[in-house]
């Protein structure tokens, strides 16, 4: 059964990217050229210099990297979203953003090219969700089977989450300069930061004792027992739905019961598509706390459940983007990045069970502190307060 469910995903998802595909591309094709005939051109900075070695999305001029460094950065975004359900998409936009030096390459062109400024925000915000899409699918089909994804809870996400992934991109799309998309980016990041630090502390964690008895099950059985061998069975003590309801839905996960009313999911996967979608990521930075602490669940069956609810949000909100906005993507860096994402994250779901639920935690912290100081400092007031990354 679940690997008939995994191929049904699968099926649903490739059609989805075939279609966008298909619809999109001579649209946004032609938007982009519009915006290059509207830059001045010439070599200074915000101009076009038709000579130059074509780059991001063949714009001459424009950035590019060696093909082996996307592959490196899509191993390390596949690993960490599919590692904790979360923070993918973050360190997709930081690779596009800072590593790959679109940021400041579409900041150029604020006062001499708006459009084309805005078109690259737009750009990036899309890439960024391709990057956290494919891992999303990869790792919620690779947990599902591992007995560590709850389908309804998921689902719930999910469903709530369609109508903001296609707002947002249908109301901001072309409206969003680099430099505010840089502080709101920061900004976001910075404030969940705060949530998750206080879940690491004893008044966090004194609230959630189911969450820790299952996660102490789960460490017991796959941690502490691994060097023995005693490794039980994952699907024997896995995620198992006891009970489904239109006022509540429950569960068990290694003997320990949860329940959720759907009503609150549905509201609150609305609203995180909906910010997700405005920043360009997946989701999972707010899926995340949303799981442990208003759901209450432990680390270890958060992550595959946020990623099912981040791969519906990702399929709906580039389909908006790219056919109903006609948004340009740069599909040479995004398919050589795809190549790192496959391969983080098949690694995530294997090694994240060997690591303690409350270092992937902290984990989480170091990276949002990090990245929220950064991108808020530097789009907000021109410059960054943290050095850069990578």
């Amino acid at each position: 059964m679940r690997n008939k469910t995994v191929l049904i995903i699968f099926f649903l998802a490739a059609l989805a990217v075939v279609a966008t595909l298909a619809l999109a591309e001579p649209s946004w094709a032609g938007k982009l050229e519009e915006a290059i005939a509207k830059t001045p051109a010439g070599t200074g900075p915000g101009m076009i210099d038709a000579s130059a070695k074509p780059g991001f999305m063949g714009i001459p001029g424009a950035p590019h990297s060696f093909w082996l460094f996307y592959i490196l950065w899509g191993i390390w975004v596949g690993w960490i979203f599919s590692s904790v359900g979360a923070f993918g998409g973050i360190m997709a936009g930081v690779g596009h953003i800072t590593v790959f030096g679109l940021a400041d390459y579409g900041r150029s062109f604020k006062k001499t090219s708006p459009t084309l400024n805005t078109l690259l925000t737009d750009s990036i915000r899309v890439s960024n969700q391709y990057l956290v899409g494919l891992s999303a699918l990869i790792s919620s089909t690779t947990y599902y089977r591992m007995g560590r994804l709850v389908l309804p809870l998921g689902l719930c996400l999910a469903i709530g989450g369609i109508l903001g992934a296609y707002l947002i991109p249908v109301l901001t799309a072309g409206k969003i300069n680099l430099s505010a998309y840089l502080g709101y980016f920061g900004l976001v990041v910075f404030v969940i930061a705060g949530v998750l630090f206080y879940e690491t502390t004893p008044g966090g964690q004194a609230k959630k004792k189911a969450a820790k008895a299952a996660a102490k099950a789960f460490e017991d059985a796959h941690i502490k027992k691994a060097a023995t061998g005693e490794v039980n069975v994952e699907h024997a003590k896995g995620v198992h739905v006891t009970h489904w309801g239109l006022k509540k839905i429950s569960f068990t996960f290694y003997g320990v019961e949860f329940s959720f009313n759907p009503l609150w999911p549905l509201l609150g996967g609305f609203v995180i598509a909906a910010i997700s979608s405005f920043i360009g990521v997946g989701g999972g930075f707010l899926y995340v706390p949303f799981l442990t602490s208003v759901a209450g669940l432990p680390m270890f069956i958060v992550a595959g459940t946020s990623a099912l609810a981040v791969l519906v949000s990702m399929i709906t909100s580039i389909f908006s983007y790219m056919f109903i906005k006609s948004v340009p993507v740069d599909f040479t860096m995004i398919g050589t990045e795809l190549i790192g994402i496959a391969i983080g994250s098949v690694l995530g779901p294997i090694t994240s069970k060997k690591i303690p639920e409350v270092w992937l935690k902290r984990l989480f912290v170091v990276l949002a502190v990090y990245v929220g100081l950064r991108y808020i400092s530097k789009g907000f007031f021109g410059y960054s307060i943290v050095p850069p990354f990578g």
